[in-house]
This record gives C-alpha cells, sequence and structure tokens, in this order.
C-alpha cells in the first residue's frame, strides 16, 4: 500500500484534520498488580469493581482486588455483568453506580465488563433517559455533557480492544439487534494490558475475540477515508470514529501482521506465551487503530446476526441462553463483506490479504476482495470457525429480517468505503451464508 497520505485527497467541505483519543496504557505481564498504584494516582478511594460471576471468584479480580486493597482503596464488586449486554443489565449497572457514590471505577473482564462499567460510569455521573445517549437514529445521540469519574480498564480477552475505546455496544431488546453509545468521554483513563490473563482462555474465546480484533483492523484500514466521510463535523464535534486516517492505517497494518502470524497458533496452543502475547497486543493495537478510524460493515451486519440467531451454544461461554459470540458474528460476515468492497480500493484490500499472510505477489486490482476473503476463510477454518450463516439456523427465508436487522446501523454502515442500501445488505447477507 503505498504511503498512506496519498489515500486522503481532500473533497470540497472536507475535515483537514483527524482526532486520536487513546487511554494512557502499561503492556506486560503482571501489569494487572498495578491497579492500586493507578487508582490512588487518580484520586480514587472508594471504586466500584465491575467483572462477570465467572470472573468474580478467580486470580485475575483477586489480583487486581489484592493491589487495591494494597494502596488503601476501598472496593465494591459488582458482578452480575451480562456476556453480550442489553439495555437492562446497562441499567442495572447504571442503578449500582448510582447508589454507590464511586469516586472510580476499576473494570476486570473482556469487552462485556468494560462496555457496562464505561455505561455506568456515564449514567451514574450524568443522569438521563437510556435513550438519550445512545446513538442516532436508534437513541437520540445526546452527547455526552462533560467528563465522567476515572476508570481503569483491566482486559482479560485478547480482542475487543475496549480498554482503549469510547465506544460501549449492547443489545437493544425493543428491536432485537445491537447499537451502542460512543464518546472520548468514555475512553478509560488508564488500560492495564497484561498478557498474564490469556493463559486461562479457551481456544473459542482465543478464536472469537482474535477475530473480531482482526476485523476492527481490517475495518479501520479499508473504512471511508477521514476527509470523505458523511458527518464533515470538526473540532469538538468531530466524530470519534472519522474514517481511515494515517495514524489508523498504522496501527492496524501491525495488528494484522500480527494477528496473520500468530492467531491461529494462539487458538491451537495455550501454552504457546509468545502468540498469546502477541494476539493481546494486537488487540490493543486495533482497538486504538477502529477507535480514530471507525468499524464499517462486518460489524454493522454482525448486530442483525447476533440479535436473530434463536438457538447457538458455544463451549465455553455461559451456558444457558443462546449466545453468538460477538467476534464469531463479526466474522462469519466478513468475506461476504470483502468481495464487495475491494472495487472500492483494491489497493487497500491487497495490502490486507498480504499482512495476513496471502501471496499477492502476482495479484491484480480485479483479484483483490477474493484474495482477502479466501485468507479469512482459511483463517476461519483453521480455527473452527462455523462455515457462514447457515451453520447457525439461517437460510434465504430468514435474508430479509437480517437486513432488516442492519438497517438501523448508521453509525458504522456508512462508514463502508461504498455506498449500501437495503438491496446490497440482503446481497451480502446472502452470501455469508455458506462459504466452503
Amino acid at each position: 500500500m503505498r504511503c498512506c497520505h496519498a489515500d486522503f485527497a481532500l473533497a470540497e467541505g472536507s475535515d483537514r484534520g483527524f482526532t486520536v483519543g487513546m487511554p494512557t496504557f502499561t503492556f506486560g505481564a503482571g501489569v494487572l498488580a498495578e491497579a492500586g498504584d493507578n487508582a490512588r494516582d487518580l484520586g480514587m478511594r472508594r471504586v466500584a469493581l465491575f467483572t462477570d460471576r465467572r470472573l468474580a471468584a478467580g486470580e485475575h479480580v483477586a489480583k487486581v482486588r489484592s493491589s487495591l486493597s494494597a494502596a488503601g482503596v476501598d472496593v465494591a464488586v459488582y458482578d452480575a455483568v451480562k456476556i453480550e449486554p442489553d439495555d437492562a443489565s446497562f441499567q442495572d449497572a447504571a442503578r449500582f453506580a448510582a447508589d454507590g457514590r464511586f469516586d472510580g471505577y476499576v473494570s476486570v473482564g473482556g469487552g462485556s465488563v468494560m462496555d457496562t462499567c464505561k455505561v455506568a460510569n456515564l449514567y451514574a455521573e450524568h443522569p438521563a433517559e437510556f435513550m438519550a445517549y445512545v446513538n442516532a437514529p436508534i437513541g437520540e445521540g445526546r452527547r455526552v455533557p462533560g467528563p465522567v469519574k476515572p476508570h481503569v480498564a483491566c482486559p482479560t480477552t485478547s480482542g475487543t480492544g475496549s480498554e482503549t475505546t469510547g465506544i460501549a455496544i449492547f443489545t437493544l431488546r425493543s428491536i432485537n439487534a445491537k447499537t451502542g453509545i460512543i464518546s472520548r468521554r468514555l475512553i478509560p483513563s488508564v488500560a492495564l494490558v497484561d498478557p498474564d490473563v490469556t493463559r486461562s482462555l479457551p481456544a473459542t474465546a482465543v478464536a472469537a475475540t482474535g477475530f473480531d480484533c482482526m476485523s476492527h483492523a481490517l475495518e479501520s484500514i479499508t473504512a471511508r477515508v477521514f476527509p470523505r466521510r458523511l458527518n464533515p463535523a470538526k473540532g469538538v464535534l468531530r466524530p470519534v470514529s472519522q474514517g481511515a486516517n494515517p495514524f489508523s492505517d498504522m496501527l492496524a497494518t501491525e495488528a494484522l501482521k500480527l494477528v496473520g502470524a500468530f492467531l491461529e497458533r494462539a487458538v491451537r496452543d495455550a501454552s504457546d506465551t509468545e502468540a498469546r502475547t502477541e494476539m493481546m497486543y494486537a488487540a490493543m493495537l486495533a482497538g486504538i487503530a477502529f477507535n480514530a478510524a471507525g468499524c464499517h460493515l462486518p460489524h454493522g451486519l454482525s448486530y442483525a446476526v447476533s440479535g436473530l440467531t434463536k438457538d447457538w451454544h458455544v463451549p465455553g461461554y455461559p451456558e444457558g441462553a443462546s449466545l453468538v459470540p460477538h467476534g464469531m458474528a463479526v466474522v462469519l460476515n466478513n468475506p461476504s463483506v470483502w468481495r464487495h468492497t475491494a472495487p472500492a480500493s483494491p489497493e487497500r484490500h491487497l495490502h490486507c490479504a498480504q499482512c495476513l499472510g496471502a501471496d499477492v505477489r502476482d495479484a491484480r486490482p480485479a483479484d483483490a476482495g477474493e484474495a482477502l476473503a479466501s485468507r479469512v476463510i482459511a483463517m476461519m477454518r483453521a480455527t473452527g470457525m462455523p462455515n457462514g450463516l447457515t451453520a447457525l439456523g439461517f437460510d434465504e427465508s430468514h435474508v430479509d429480517a437480517l437486513a432488516t436487522g442492519a438497517e438501523p446501523q448508521y453509525r458504522v454502515i456508512r462508514n463502508a468505503p461504498v455506498d449500501i442500501g437495503r438491496d446490497e445488505l440482503k446481497r451480502l447477507f446472502r452470501s455469508a451464508l455458506r462459504y466452503w
């Protein structure tokens, strides 16, 4: 791919700047033990520690609680986080936060935990009707009016990148589809990214979250470039996710190289410390990248898939209710999307395929979509991902409902490098039904 600046030709009335937001982050083995020092440095004396019930009694939460206690920080644990949260679980968490009058927050968990903590912090600090801050057009899309309390985020999975973003995703039960809340105010103050946590992750979780990381990076690079985004607001009104830009290109490129080299190894062998460490690092880089550039079609389509799947259960995830891990729902739409979007920026799609390990030396621009799609499919097969949406119970009769579920996801869909309407959504879902 050429120097990224060459791709950012200015359009009439376009934005000439881009903004990057990120936390102060510390990466390295054992850094969870630094939670107490960071909390105290941020002025915390009484914190809410957010986690889920499976993690609450485990070693990672114990390490963070011990560190907070040693620093003289009082801790109240909230372990009722729902994996793949919805509006009800977000509101339950917000009530806990408001009642506790905390001066800071700590989250220990995956994306569901960190996102729930962000939202609880927001509504405790700036109370409002729940839909006020939810992304338009589903919600009001109201701007967060001021700072929230400090938040130390401690991820325990290697994919979501939530520790670096101002984004919180949930299922809105009334439409049975995912949406979110997004603001730079929600970016955690500090992220403690400790690759030691990945030793206990089951292979299914490493695969699903790893593909989420991969898609964050792919979507960052292939998004509509920032001067051509459809929301040209500038200054403090500049959107969090602004389209592909030089900074996001740089980080996403490195993340893709790491995913291509290490994801399959990390899934195969829990004792492969190098592979799992590099995947944790890739997730952090891709998180920073997509927070600035934004996701687009694979995520926009995934929200309908997650909401409409009726009976799907994955080992290593909570038993009982049907649940499609987020990264799985995302990757199942990937190959279909890349075949469709590649003509808009073939050089970028070929660059992505090469970063993931594909041989593109003799590839022509017309080959870009298939080169990237084929490499993603090979990685899906190597890591035990389902063979398209049919594996989740979808068929041609569900395509219309899937398109209806995806249509409201304007925030991400309009960030795609090509214009997308209902007919295109239906074609994308139809193409994602089966890959091999």
